[in-house]
């Protein structure tokens, strides 16, 4: 229903949701509330890994966090750019410098050239978010791209491209401009970055559609080393390039990353992944896990999987994901 309306969210509402009193004088406008969700442009590298599934020109929202204009966003809008440009809701267009990428969390990170003089919007706690808590969903635009939502659930997500947050954050109703787009709870403060609009939020079969957003708990780890590095310090996890779904309870390789590990060694699409190394994958998440307990990237996978209903092996030489992706030198 608020897409519909057109996503009007006035100041009064604002007020009411991020729990201001009826004068709300101190409080900040909606405007000042939504100044720091900034439009987002990229052009990404003509020989990019990533063009097949995500285009060459992506557009989005991300979100200012300090006062030299570094702007978080989600990742897949930014990996493999070589040019990209931050648009303010008052209009300035600023080039933008690719800062970092996390694959892990799907975090990136832009540096616009000159500072946005934008109040930059604060943290606040994605681990204190509770179901049921009514939070803001804010894309680019200013209070008109504003709604109010709810938390259906915190739980496990898993995506087919090698993926798994231990907990992400799940809300309703969906908001249609989710990409990068800033989750807001009560005290005005940021607690998620919109990745993805889910046709089950609660994921029990139930089918409410809503949004998954990547807590913003997990960027304080990894900030420094993104803005230093480029990449997050830690070891990388193994990775094969295979983009696989669940269907009907078995794990069917849909994709395989050209010139990827999995390629490679010989996979398929139609692929039926059964297990490594001998042990049953019985889901996504237990795929996953078992890939990473094989050590850090670079480690061989010992891949089971059927193929026209014989059962076959292949022994695949994982590698960093990011070493495969046309990642421009500003970082």
């Amino acid at each position: 229903m608020f897409a519909r309306a057109g996503l009007l969210f006035t100041a009064l509402s604002v007020a009411l949701y991020i729990g201001a009193e009826p004068a709300f004088a101190q409080r900040p406008s909606a405007n000042e509330l939504f100044a720091p969700v900034v439009r987002i442009k990229t052009v990404i590298n003509p020989d990019a890994r990533t063009t097949q599934n995500l285009g060459r020109e992506r557009e989005g929202s991300g979100i200012v966090i300090d006062d030299n204009g570094l702007i978080l966003t989600i990742g897949y809008l930014m990996v493999e750019a070589h040019t990209a440009e931050v648009i303010t809701n008052d209009g300035r267009t600023l080039p933008a410098s690719i800062v970092g990428y996390d694959h892990e969390t799907g975090f990136g990170l832009l540096q616009a050239i000159a500072p946005l003089k934008v109040k930059p919007m604060a943290f606040g706690k994605s681990s204190a978010l509770a179901r049921d808590d009514v939070v803001i969903v804010a894309s680019f635009g200013g209070p008109t791209r504003a709604a109010p939502a709810r938390i259906l659930a915190k739980r496990e997500f898993a995506g087919s491209w090698e993926y798994l947050l231990d907990e992400a954050i799940f809300t309703s109703p969906p908001h249609p401009a989710w990409s990068g787009a800033a989750l807001i709870n009560r005290e005005g403060k940021l607690v998620g970055i919109g990745s993805l609009i889910v046709a089950d939020a609660l994921g029990d079969g139930s089918g409410e559609a809503g949004n998954m957003f990547v807590p913003v708990d997990l960027l304080a780890p990894i900030l420094g080393d993104l803005i230093a590095d480029g990449r997050a310090s830690r070891d990388p996890r193994p990775w094969i390039g295979v983009t696989t779904n669940e269907v009907y309870g078995r794990l069917v390789v849909s994709q395989v990353t050209p010139h990827g590990p999995a390629e490679k060694a010989g996979l398929r699409r139609g692929d039926i992944i059964t297990g490594v190394a001998g042990a049953p994958a019985n889901s996504l998440p237990d795929l996953y896990r078992k890939i990473w307990a094989r050590g850090n990237a670079g480690a061989t996978v010992p891949l089971d999987f059927e193929r026209e209903g014989d059962s076959r092996h292949a022994d695949v030489p994982s590698m960093n994901r990011l070493d495969h992706l046309k990642l421009k030198s500003t970082y």
